[in-house]
């Protein structure tokens, strides 16, 4: 067992590590979230740091408090009056967008692996099915990356591309996570009743925002007329209800992440006491928990797992930034006023982060054959987005004439 002494020494040092690390993104222009996947990388087990780390569900267990409370944060940040225009095309792209993604995705994997008996899933390659796994892991854009990108960029946007762009990153994990896991059941069981599915998808998106909604206006309640003795201890109320809606929602039967999303956006837009200090408490907290699940995410890959899977997932990832996403924009967006520039805009803010790498640790702790391939490409094709997209979001806004003029 690790002494105390090194284990808070370590804590500390990968957390200042990843403070410095968002601070040096800031100057060079980078998204942060990368320099923490990076430093969680040098320190694991194949890195400088030696840290051994290689279980996928306590990095599951890390990385659903993790995006629940970013996500909460999120919500917290996003105005009513901002999102309400572009409500129902933020919620299109976040459903039907990514299961069009997730089926462009999975097919062209399978078609691409189908013979590809070294990727390690089976003696002939991928099946149709776990292609379709692959697609529906990494086929929603990651909030964690998009709020930190547009947030920390200085870029302003015209027109009201930011809070459709924050309201579908916020919104479409239920989509992703339904899939994935319907999918992992499939594999593991055989069941392949669509009815079931789709059943589950209303229940998840239902539940969740009904839950969300009454959560959130249960929050602003608790916070106005709980009498506390201390004005530190709101913000802790309202971590406790975060959490408490994301336990209830989920036990019966709905999407935890787009209730505590929901719940935050409601909280936000009414009055409650101590605004300041539990916002700035949230914003505080939403950044140590990207800190935290990206150096864990780091942590948990091995580096050398990635170079054989290297060719796979950049061919993967080219044709998900430069076809799959463009086309679920398209289609999803096609009665709608945005001009070419801006759906072309729209379709380059496809980035992927924190969640598809968490949801590509359900196949490995499913046990399902070949899951850790599947992790390995996930990461990978994240990191690729991640630079890419990452990287350009500011120069493409201004190439396209979308960046406000300071």
């Amino acid at each position: 067992m690790i002494p105390v002494e090194q284990l808070f020494i370590g804590a500390g040092v990968l957390l200042l590590a990843g403070i410095i690390a968002s601070k040096a993104a800031n100057k060079l222009g980078v998204p942060a979230l990368l320099l923490f996947l990076l430093v969680g990388m040098l320190a694991g087990s194949e890195g400088i740091g030696g840290i051994e780390f290689d279980n996928p569900m306590q990095a599951k267990l890390i990385g659903d408090l993790a995006l629940t409370l970013i996500l909460f944060a999120g919500g917290l940040d996003t105005q009513w009056t901002q999102i309400r225009p572009v409500l129902w095309k933020g919620l299109t792209l976040s459903t039907v967008g990514v299961g069009i993604t997730a089926l462009l995705l999975g097919s062209f994997a399978w078609f691409m692996l189908g013979s590809f008996s070294d990727f390690n899933i089976g003696p002939e390659g991928i099946t149709w099915s776990e292609g379709l796994l692959l697609g529906a892991i990494i086929s929603s854009t990651d909030a964690a990356a998009v709020f930190s990108v547009l947030r920390t960029s200085k870029l302003g946007l015209k027109g009201d591309l930011q809070p459709l762009l924050e309201l579908e990153s916020g919104s479409n994990d239920p989509m992703a996570v339904l899939l994935t896991v319907q999918i992992v059941e499939i594999l593991s069981t055989g069941d392949t009743s669509i009815i079931k599915l789709l059943l589950s998808l209303f229940l998840q998106i239902g539940v969740g925002g009904a839950f969300g909604y009454g959560m959130g206006r249960a929050i602003v309640w608790v916070v106005n007329h709980l009498r506390l003795s201390s004005q530190g201890l709101y913000p802790v109320a309202t971590l406790a209800m975060a959490m408490l809606t994301y336990g209830i929602t989920d036990l019966f039967g709905g999407n935890g992440f787009l209730a505590v999303y929901i719940a935050g956006v409601v909280m936000g837009n009414f009055r409650f006491m101590y605004s300041e200090t539990i916002r700035s408490f949230h914003d505080g907290l939403s950044w140590l928990m990207q800190i935290v699940i990206f150096l864990t995410l780091g942590l948990l890959v091995f580096p050398s797992r990635l170079l054989p899977v290297a060719g796979v997932a950049i061919v993967i990832a080219i044709f998900l930034i430069f076809i799959a996403r463009p086309v679920s924009v398209f289609i999803c967006l096609v009665l709608s006023r945005y001009s070419l520039r801006e759906k072309l805009f729209i379709s380059w803010v496809g980035l992927r982060g924190s969640v598809p790498i968490i949801l590509a640790t359900f196949p490995v702790t499913a046990g399902i054959s070949g899951g850790r391939s599947i992790f390995n490409v996930v990461f990978f094709i994240v990191l690729t987005s991640v630079l890419v997209q990452g990287l350009t979001l500011a120069p493409v806004a201004r190439w396209l004439g979308l960046a406000e003029s300071n």
